[in-house]
């Protein structure tokens, strides 16, 4: 990204999202940044180690078309992405007007209630099934191994559109996450 693109982002912060479904800059091409499937983000080979770099980075990721891509008011960079480009690293349960729900947070600390703002499901990848929360612009989020395990305690029996089996309620929604055999 080109010093002047950066320089309107310094005055983003980690609890705002700057308007990028209003951008429409031209494509500039491909930039050396990959989000990694255990949620590492590797810039020209290197992890980036400086959380509000990958805070500021993440506040203007963007999907369309199944592709993802940085975007300023004058630039449009494409990344790669191996599975998902956000990765819950807390959760904890709240009280909503629709009951009780899981909040969760990301490891860029965006936070979304299950529910109300995002959705959950279990998809495969790479041979295994994991875990996943809907993300602003239809992107996703994995949640991490130790959350997953952790709400392993609050599963309970469930019935849905998919089947019956073992799952979550969060705001009044129910959410299958092991189908009965």
């Amino acid at each position: 990204m080109s010093d002047i693109a950066l320089k309107g982002l310094k005055e983003v912060t980690t609890s705002s999202l700057p308007p990028v479904h209003l951008w429409k800059p031209d494509f500039c091409g491909d930039m050396d940044l990959v989000i990694k499937a255990n949620g590492d983000w590797i810039h020209e080979g290197g992890k980036i180690h400086r959380p509000a770099m990958v805070n500021m980075f993440s506040r203007i990721l963007w999907f369309e078309e199944g592709e993802y891509f940085l975007v300023t008011p004058v630039e449009k960079v494409r990344i790669q992405v191996e599975d998902a480009p956000f990765l819950v690293t807390e959760w904890n349960w709240i009280e909503t007007e629709q009951g009780p729900a899981i909040e969760f947070t990301t490891q860029t600390k965006d936070v979304s209630v299950l529910g109300l703002d995002c959705d959950m499901w279990v998809s495969p990848f790479d041979n295994e099934e994991r875990p996943y929360i809907s993300m602003r612009y239809g992107m996703k989020a994995l949640l991490s191994r130790n959350v997953f395990y952790a709400l392993a305690e609050s599963l309970v029996q469930v019935e849905t559109e998919k089947g019956t089996g073992m799952g979550i309620i969060s705001a009044g929604k129910s959410y299958l996450l092991m189908q009965d055999e």
